[in-house]
């Protein structure tokens, strides 16, 4: 089988919960990292299937990589390799496949429900899931591109996934395991200061109360998800 590529774009943010997943169901993985200027890949073909994690820059951003992996991203559509994004990755699906990526309303951090949308397709991915407690770090927000559905809300945004058949975008983390929100808080305290007084910014130490429980479900909901997307694997 070939394997599934994981784009790494910032050290703390690897495939986290994902990589479990992976394992565990015996798919094969290679990880990408960008963040140590790893050359990417000269073809998506060679790949079952297509992972893109966070990271703390922007789409929008004069980097060197953004282009040519945008352009990978995109044969991996044309050619119906499954794309998955997490947050930034999800923001690069948007831009390949035409959204666009601004600055959201307001800076979501910590644990925050979702809400799953009411149709069909959110039910494929979510089961019967109504709403569920994920995480988030993020300032932006990324537009739906064409054929896109949307199966994910928040209170303070409102693209938090979209699914293109085989594809799926988060705007949030469902990749969390509890070392990651423990690393994250630690490299994000300055940011976490800086965003004391807001409504949408949860400190490190909310967000580490029962942080077991928080991965157990969420981990739950990530399988649920993971479970389908392999579906679409090109073996």
């Amino acid at each position: 089988m070939k394997p599934v590529v994981i784009f790494r774009h910032a050290a703390t943010e690897g495939p986290g919960y994902l990589a479990t997943f992976l394992d565990e169901h015996h798919i094969p993985w290679r990880l990408v990292k960008i963040d140590e200027n790893e050359a990417l890949p000269l073809s998506m073909l060679e790949f079952s299937g297509v992972v893109l994690m966070g990271g703390p820059m922007s789409v929008n951003d004069d980097l060197p990589w953004i282009a040519p992996l945008v352009a990978l991203i995109r044969q991996a559509y044309v050619a119906d390799i499954p794309l998955l994004g997490h947050c930034l990755g999800g923001q690069l699906i948007s831009k390949a496949l035409g959204g666009v990526v601004t600055k959201n309303a307001i800076k979501e951090i910590g644990w925050g429900s979702v809400n799953v949308s009411k149709n069909t397709t959110a039910q494929y991915w979510f089961g019967e899931l109504e709403v569920f407690n994920s995480f988030h770090w993020h300032g932006e927000t990324f537009s739906l591109p064409d054929n896109a559905v949307h199966i994910l809300s928040s209170s303070h945004c409102e693209n938090q996934a979209y699914a293109i058949g085989k594809h799926l975008a988060f705007q949030c983390h469902i990749e969390m395991t509890a070392e990651m929100v423990q690393s994250w808080c630690e490299v994000g305290a300055d940011e976490l200061a800086e965003s004391a007084d807001s409504i949408a910014v949860q400190q490190a130490s909310a967000m580490q109360e029962n942080l077991p429980l928080h991965c157990f479900f969420l981990n739950k909901v990530a399988n649920q998800v993971y479970s389908q997307w392999i579906k679409g694997l090109v073996y």
